[in-house]
């Protein structure tokens, strides 16, 4: 049963302001490395004990995904290279603007509407599924470091969700995902 690992970059001082931080450049607060060495340190077990077998990591090129899988292949000594189309969606509009904001939550469900500037919820799945189906096609078990946005579409790949359920959905900081191809 073919397999792919997923999780999100460490806490960034935006998560820490509550603002939207998209395709903006932003990085870790101390308590997101030492996330990600946590999350470094609980891989190297689990792949130690036999308990996950990965071949490679994949990371978003914005820095806050990318140092975070910089720790965890520290730590693991697995191979860690960049890709464009783990970068997270751009909110166009509201980068910076609070991520409880009404408006935000409710135009997350208009799957077409690009934030004046930013990028549809279509085009993101168009290079995310493009991305999981070519990893789909090889025997390499992956860990991908990316963010929220990402793991929303990453899930509506593996499985059925209503618009307000993939508007909603997410992940903590450094929480570590399995999904399985052909389930």
């Amino acid at each position: 049963m073919k397999k792919i690992y997923f999780t999100r970059h460490g806490e960034t001082h935006w998560n820490v302001a509550n603002k939207i931080c998209g395709a903006t450049d932003i990085g870790l607060t101390d308590k997101g490395h030492s996330q990600a060495e946590e999350l470094g340190n609980l891989i190297r077990e689990k792949l130690d004990k036999g308990e996950i077998v990965l071949d490679e990591i994949i990371a978003s090129p914005l820095s806050r995904a990318y140092d975070t899988a910089k720790h965890i292949a520290d730590m693991t000594g697995l191979p860690l290279r960049a890709d464009e189309r783990l970068r997270e969606q751009n909110f166009g509009k509201y980068e910076g603007t609070p991520r409880d904001g009404e408006v935000f939550r409710m135009d997350k469900r208009n799957f077409v509407n690009s934030y004046e500037g930013g990028e549809s919820m279509l085009r993101l799945a168009q290079r995310i599924y493009n991305l999981l189906d070519e990893l789909a096609e090889d025997d390499k078990i992956y860990l991908l470091v990316a963010h929220n946005g990402i793991v929303r579409c990453v899930n509506s790949y593996f499985y059925d969700m209503t618009n307000e359920e993939y508007g909603n959905y997410g992940i903590r900081n450094c929480e570590l995902k399995e999904y399985v191809f052909g389930k």
